[in-house]
């Protein structure tokens, strides 16, 4: 009896150091894709305070050395950068908000199955996932509806992602139970006060990812004011960062007016490379952690089916 319960023991703890073992290896791999990502960002803040002479010879690795806040003062002290933040901040809020706007009542429609045509209407939608008119047509397109050099051209054309419409639209079949919709229609509730009353509180989870993912779509879009904007007062962040790195890359070359101050910019060039990486992502990187409790769980639906 006694030499079982010492195998037993034994084997207890042989599985008790193999566990233990499993979770060290799991922490160390989970330990090296953290730092693998972080230390890029950490490393860019750094930079963007430091020596760039330091920082191209490598010198700069943890912490950093000579620190100035010159790229900083460069980038706001020019005018544009307050203007595009606004436009940007305009562009993102208006634009999130007229895409749910017309993405989730539509993907609350399509989820329905008494609605014949939603077969159909969802395949013209797929469709566009795959054939575009090109960037000639939609151009051509653009001036046709009067939107050049407008900031509805940056709101109204792109109203609804497809690739959100389908996640709302999923999750609205999944997780909505249809008895609540036939509870609610014995007591005289019509789709609308159903779809507002009811669904949207229930859809706080996905709202925040698709809200997410159109805010990201809106902040950082560059391409749309760059092909579809010719006044300065419209440009959005992304373009004036741009016209300002192109500027500071044509000092760090030895062109401009030369002399001290063409030196002094040279000098300082990578720090503000740097500094524009850290203006244009650090509103959403402010914005992101009071949405990630809900992003855990809505960017998961659909994947499991019970």
């Amino acid at each position: 009896m006694q030499l079982v319960q010492k195998k037993q023991k034994a084997v207890a703890h042989k599985r008790n150091f193999g566990e233990w073992m499993f979770d060290a290896v799991v922490f160390a791999i989970c330990l090296l894709i953290f730092l693998s990502i972080v230390y890029p960002l950490y490393f860019v803040v750094i930079a963007s305070i430091s020596n760039s002479t330091l920082v191209s010879t490598g010198q700069v690795t943890i912490f950093p050395k000579d620190i100035s806040f010159f790229g900083y003062s460069e980038i706001f002290k020019d005018q544009r950068i307050w203007t595009g933040y606004g436009n940007t901040i305009l562009y993102t809020v208006l634009g999130t908000a007229v895409n749910l706007l017309f993405t989730l009542p539509a993907a609350y429609v399509l989820s329905r199955q008494e609605f014949r045509a939603r077969r159909f209407i969802m395949f013209a939608f797929v469709v566009t996932l795959f054939f575009g008119g090109g960037l000639i047509p939609t151009y051509l397109l653009m001036k046709d509806l009067h939107l050049l050099n407008t900031m509805w051209v940056f709101i109204l054309p792109f109203s609804v992602n497809v690739y959100n419409l389908i996640i709302a639209r999923s999750f609205f079949e999944s997780s909505i139970p249809k008895e609540l919709y036939e509870a609610a229609a014995m007591d005289g509730c019509s789709h609308f006060r159903y779809f507002g009353s009811v669904v949207l509180p229930l859809s706080k989870a996905i709202v925040s990812v698709i809200g997410l993912y159109y805010l990201v779509a809106h902040w950082n879009d560059f391409f749309t004011g760059l092909i579809y904007i010719r006044s300065n007062d419209l440009q959005p962040l992304q373009i004036v960062l741009r016209d300002i790195l192109l500027s500071n890359q044509v000092f760090s070359q030895g062109a401009g007016s030369g002399g001290a101050a063409g030196g002094y910019a040279q000098q300082y060039a990578d720090q503000v490379k740097y500094g524009v990486i850290i203006v244009s992502t650090l509103p959403i990187l402010l914005v992101y952690p009071f949405l990630q409790k809900y992003f855990d769980k809505g960017v998961m639906i659909g994947s499991v089916k019970g």
